[in-house]
């Protein structure tokens, strides 16, 4: 097993990480929101928020992010093509490493009984259809360009 968290899948740049907080659908468990933004592409990509609310102490805040990395590797071929944006919530500092694993399989559980998504905007009308508006005719001839001239008022 390749054990390496290459930076193609990761979310990396800050506009990625506002997009997916803007247009995203949220799942969340008691320590863990997740934020989903489904996208046109191969692969799905992870992004993490473990902030000093979560623990004071880097170590904790680390170890979080290393067993959720772990996690995402192995669910990743199971996962929806899209960012994942998992967000830690205070608490989850005072998990240990099997209460993480089970906390966070939870929510890949969660991401995965999502509903598809509505389609995107509404049907096209199809041209000669009655709810398509027909173009109107433009007459190229010069006596309907003198037809059209400014009226006398």
């Amino acid at each position: 097993m390749n054990a390496r968290f290459p930076a193609s899948v990761r979310v990396r740049s800050g506009r990625d990480y506002r997009a997916a907080f803007a247009d995203s659908r949220r799942v969340t468990t008691r320590h863990f929101s997740l934020h989903l933004r489904l996208r046109d592409g191969g692969f799905c990509r992870l992004g993490m928020a473990v902030s000093r609310k979560v623990s004071p102490d880097a170590v904790v805040r680390n170890r979080i992010k290393r067993v959720l990395r772990e996690s995402f590797r192995i669910r990743q071929a199971t996962l929806p093509r899209g960012d994942l944006i998992v967000v830690a919530r205070a608490g989850a500092g005072q998990l240990d490493k099997a209460a993480l694993r089970a906390e966070l399989e939870q929510l890949w559980a969660r991401v995965l009984a999502l509903p598809p998504p509505a389609p995107a905007g509404t049907i096209p009308a199809v041209a000669g259809s009655p709810a398509a508006p027909s173009p109107t005719p433009i007459d190229p001839s010069p006596a309907a360009s003198r037809a059209e001239g400014p009226s006398p008022a």
